[in-house]
């Protein structure tokens, strides 16, 4: 894929995301238990995801005429589709030919127009990047200045619901919610902010190690919403690099044991990269004396899946 010019975003963007995002998305709830940190529960949000914080920013941002376009069959895509549906914005959403029927039908409950095209996300990403170069506004999952500030209101919720210092952990794929949180918490030297990704696919870890993007094999996970490469010359790679204390990756085994812990300690259900983060401190990686806030970032598992780790014996 070319290289796409995107601004950086900057803290006061956030602030100005809050505003969107807070009078449309009621706070998610923090749940804290007497052993073990207390979860950020994202996946109840309207679409079951953080993506939609983002989406809501970014088609906010358009005009009432303008068309936007993205590429997403899954929890960005059902963001978008949210928010355009919500705030009366003509959207595109490109999803490849083989996506999952149940997304698309998830699609289809929103006022938005489903395009199927190609059989990977590469060749949906490139028809939206095609429709985008005829007119529309290309609205990336992470590599956007609004997408970017919208997750960062994730952090203000946080600074309402908690108090005093703050270790902060979630999953990280392309980046977004990380970056966007580190954005909120750059003006405060109380939060340290930890990020986890899917031992199959550590593509922030190598782009951050590098400076840049560069491609690696990525391997099959259960965390499918964060195995990908980067979308090459990302700002979400430097604003990593400058906002987060720590990078961390958890196992399949990991991952399979946060989902059971989930259902059998909260009763939650969670997507394998909405658990990732909780992986990553049951296995004992996450080292701090700040009191710990997970972000359970999504929901949206197929049940097959689910019921497979469930009821899987291994740890």
């Amino acid at each position: 894929m070319a290289h796409r010019e995107v601004r950086t975003p900057v803290p006061q963007d956030v602030e100005r995301a809050w505003e969107i995002v807070r009078a449309t998305l009621p706070p998610t709830p923090l749940v804290t238990a007497p052993a073990g940190p207390a979860l950020k529960l994202e996946t109840m949000q309207p679409t079951g995801s953080f993506k939609v914080r983002g989406a809501l920013t970014a088609l906010a941002g358009a005009g009432q005429d303008d068309h936007v376009v993205t590429a997403s069959a899954g929890n960005h895509g059902l963001g978008v589709a949210f928010a355009a549906t919500r705030l009366g914005r003509r959207a595109t959403v490109v999803v490849p030919g083989n996506a999952s029927p149940a997304k698309v039908a998830a699609l289809r409950a929103f006022d938005v127009e489903l395009v199927r095209t190609g059989s990977s996300y590469a060749e949906a990403e490139a028809h939206a990047l095609e429709l985008a170069a005829r007119g529309a506004r290309y609205v990336s999952p992470y590599n956007d200045p609004d997408v970017i500030a919208g997750q960062g209101t994730l952090g203000h919720e946080l600074a309402t619901q908690t108090s005093g210092p703050l270790t902060v952990v979630c999953a990280v794929g392309g980046g977004g919610l990380i970056s966007g949180i580190g954005l909120w918490a750059a003006g405060r030297d109380d939060v340290r902010l930890v990020g986890v990704e899917s031992a199959a696919a550590p593509s922030m870890a190598a782009a951050v190690r590098a400076g840049h993007q560069v491609p690696i094999e990525v391997g099959p996970t259960l965390a499918d919403g964060i195995a990908a490469n980067l979308e090459p010359g990302s700002v979400t790679i430097d604003l990593v690099a400058k906002h987060v204390d720590e990078l961390l990756t958890v196992t399949e085994p990991e991952l399979h044991a946060a989902l059971r812990h989930l259902a059998s300690a909260h009763g939650l259900v969670a997507e394998g990269a909405g658990a990732a983060a909780l992986a990553a401190v049951l296995a004992g990686k996450v080292h701090t004396e700040h009191p710990v806030v997970v972000v359970v970032s999504g929901r949206n598992i197929a049940l097959p899946a689910l019921a497979e780790v469930l009821t899987s014996s291994h740890s």
